[in-house]
């Protein structure tokens, strides 16, 4: 029985925690993926990637879309993920991910079972969740920075019920959102929790009423997007690369090398130009 590494590298993508170090003087390049507004940029089935259009630019919709299974991931699957992943990459205009299901009452329902017999993305992902999310669907929302529940969501890993292990980054993802003791009763036990459980123990950032949760996420990406996006990509390697060492030294020289990178750029003096003159930025990436 394979270990579901496919989907543990589509989890790396989505985290940011493997992404190769990058000069924000390449920041203009490959930006033609997202020339017209709502333009499908994957396959259409069951992977679905497309851009908002405006006033809404810079934010990307990735939806699975695989009724029949309520989206179980199968090799196809992670196939067609890895290559949406990879041209939002090329892209510097993208500015969050919403990644989403198309399918009424689900998120992900895990890895399809009949399937069991390296840079990442740099900008901030948001899981919409409605309805289930188990197994490597839970797994595939830990490696979103966020998570917006549905008040229908029920989240939970029930592989050891099948005497196997979350073994696409579940195992590590779950102790470093809830905690270790929360990670392994939820994961020995296969049980599972509702939207609002989620929030309390800090595995969803938040519950809303069934059918609003993409909603919320779209209006958190549009703060988000109204920010310097060179200093949310920086802020988002910083916390990543500062919680994987150890001494919070370390950590701090990986925020002070972040914080220098951003010291010199246009987007920067912008900043500081419209906090002095009472207006709205306007930020460009450089």
């Amino acid at each position: 029985m394979r270990s579901p590494r496919g989907l543990l590298a589509i989890s790396g993508y989505l985290d940011g925690r493997h992404a190769p170090a990058a000069s924000l003087s390449n920041a203009g390049h490959h930006s033609f993926f997202f020339a017209r507004a709502f333009q499908i940029l994957a396959q259409p089935e069951p992977v679905r990637l497309q851009e908002l259009s405006a006033p809404d630019s810079g934010i990307l919709e990735l939806r699975l879309e695989r009724p029949e299974v309520k989206n179980a991931i199968n090799w196809d699957v992670l196939r067609r993920l890895r290559s949406a992943i990879e041209k939002v990459q090329t892209d510097s205009m993208a500015k969050v991910v919403l990644v989403a299901s198309s399918v009424p009452g689900a998120f992900c329902a895990g890895a399809d079972l009949k399937v069991w017999s390296s840079s990442a993305l740099p900008i901030p992902t948001i899981a919409v969740i409605e309805g289930a999310a188990l197994g490597g669907g839970l797994e595939l929302a830990l490696s979103c920075d966020l998570r917006i529940c549905g008040e229908n969501a029920e989240l939970g890993m029930p592989e050891t019920g099948l005497a196997i292990i979350p073994g696409a980054g579940g195992t590590q993802r779950l102790p470093r959102i809830v905690g270790s003791s929360r990670a392994k009763e939820l994961i020995f036990t296969g049980r599972r929790c509702d939207a609002a459980e989620a929030v309390m123990m800090g595995l969803a950032n938040y519950c809303v009423p069934a059918g609003e949760a993409y909603q919320k996420a779209l209006d958190i990406a549009r703060e988000i997007t109204q920010k310097g996006p060179l200093g949310i990509r920086m802020a988002k390697k910083a916390i990543n690369q500062g919680m994987e060492v150890a001494a919070m030294s370390s950590a701090l020289a990986v925020e002070g090398e972040c914080y220098e990178q951003l010291l010199h750029t246009q987007d920067r003096l912008e900043g500081l130009a419209a906090f002095a003159e009472k207006r709205k930025p306007v930020y460009t990436g450089k």
